[in-house]
């Protein structure tokens, strides 16, 4: 680049991360524990990791919230980001400021010498740098793609946690549950507590834990959840016989969000004697939380619905959720997704709950034209209304358009797809 590291902006540093390694995605820890140690990233806080193939932005988030209700100082990192890339790097809730993202990509810069990082690997070493500066209490990490190679994974957890497992990055990780429950499992470490809230886990993903000498915990049988009668309130137990009663529903919609609140209840158990909470914070921090785009319903007629959900594992919830908000006239779709993603398999599980389909590419080049997904749709919905567009601004202004204040809009498929949509709504 031409111009000196130190007066770059944030947008000028994303560019230059963006060009900076050969591919996007490069799986392998030793490039990244390479500038970790250089940079003398080892933390004296506690660090906490959760990985699974969806919800882990759910849980990060909830967790967060909970341990700052309880006064601690708190640093979250998730991926990727919907508008901003400050969303990625939170201290106690709050997206970091250009000024620190981009010291602290200068650090990162200096301290990395010849090696190569990816964007990911970068950004996940630049946010540890903040936490580090920032002196926060706890650490927590989403995990980005898999678990064992993932760069999150360079540092060393007191507990981790995986939500589930689903089938999702394929060429990356498998193309079975199996394959991909071992490389979640990754994240666990020998004589830690290892959390995983997938009712069905993996054999691999127990085995391996097993073989490392984890302590593993699956919900249903050593943590879980109960809902309460009056449908209003929710119990939380664990094995060893400690029960927290009358806690309210997640402020995040979505029926699968207990199974989410009940593993980040597990974890705040697991590091209890470092990181102690009251009932009084778990139930502010569950009331308080804000999550963008999981199942995110706006205010206002027509309804309108924003989903990332991009794998069949979240279609199927989302399938769920849909059937649970009431009758509505018609159904619009605004769909997007990328083309490596298993489009036919979403699809099958939504297609007899839309009655429009909006079909439009994300503005990226892996995206699935619109004439793909047409293709698709059409085999699986073949009733269903089709109409294409040449980018998703413009799918998502004739759903509003043409959808009755009866009706409702749901925009889903790629994190991409709907940052587009909610972009149009901020113009």
């Amino acid at each position: 680049m031409s111009m000196p590291f130190d007066s770059l902006s944030l947008d000028a540093w994303l560019s230059h991360l963006e060009q900076l390694h050969p591919s996007a995605i490069d799986m392998g820890l030793e490039r990244v524990v390479r500038v970790r140690d250089a940079l003398g990233l080892k933390p004296d806080f506690p660090v906490l990791l959760v990985g699974g193939t969806n919800g882990k932005g759910s849980v990060c988030t909830m967790l967060s919230s909970i341990l700052c209700a309880a006064g601690y100082k708190v640093g979250t990192y998730t991926s990727p980001h919907l508008l901003h890339y400050q969303e990625r790097v939170a201290i106690n809730l709050r997206p970091a400021s250009d000024a620190d993202i981009v010291a602290s990509f200068q650090t990162i810069e200096t301290a990395r010498g010849d090696t190569s990082l990816t964007y990911f690997e970068f950004g996940t070493l630049a946010a540890m740098q903040q936490f580090m500066a920032a002196g926060v209490d706890v650490a927590v990490m989403e995990v980005g793609l898999g678990g064992r190679l993932d760069a999150v994974n360079a540092f060393e957890p007191v507990a981790s946690a995986v939500v589930n497992v689903g089938l999702d990055h394929q060429s990356f990780l498998g193309d079975t549950r199996e394959a991909i429950g071992h490389e979640k499992a990754g994240i666990y470490r020998q004589g830690k507590i290892a959390l995983c809230a997938d009712p069905e886990p993996p054999a691999t993903l127990i085995a391996e834990a097993q073989r490392i000498g984890a302590h593993l915990q699956l919900i249903g049988q050593d943590f879980g959840f109960e809902k309460q009668a009056e449908g209003q309130q929710w119990t939380w137990w664990n094995k060893a016989g400690v029960r927290r009663h009358a806690l309210p529903f997640p402020a995040l919609r979505g029926q699968y969000q207990l199974g989410n609140a009940a593993v980040v209840l597990a974890l705040l158990d697991a590091v209890k004697d470092v990181l102690p909470v009251g009932i009084g914070d778990i139930k502010r921090g569950l009331l308080e939380v804000e999550l963008a785009a999981r199942f995110q319903v706006l205010p206002g007629r027509p309804a309108v619905v924003l989903d990332v959900g991009h794998n069949p594992h979240a279609a199927k919830v989302l399938r769920a959720n849909l059937d649970s908000m009431g009758f509505y006239s018609s159904t619009h779709a605004v769909l997007g997704m990328m083309a490596d993603k298993d489009i036919a398999g979403v699809v099958a599980l939504l297609a007899d709950r839309i009655d429009v389909w909006h079909l439009a590419a994300p503005q990226l080049p892996r995206a699935a034209t619109p004439a793909q997904l047409a293709e698709i749709v059409g085999k699986l919905a073949p009733l269903a209304k089709i109409n294409i567009y040449e980018n998703v601004a413009l799918a998502f202004a004739s759903a509003c358009k043409l959808a009755d204040e009866s009706d409702r809009i749901l925009a889903f498929g790629s994190f991409y797809t709907v940052a587009e949509v909610m972009a149009t709504r901020e113009r």
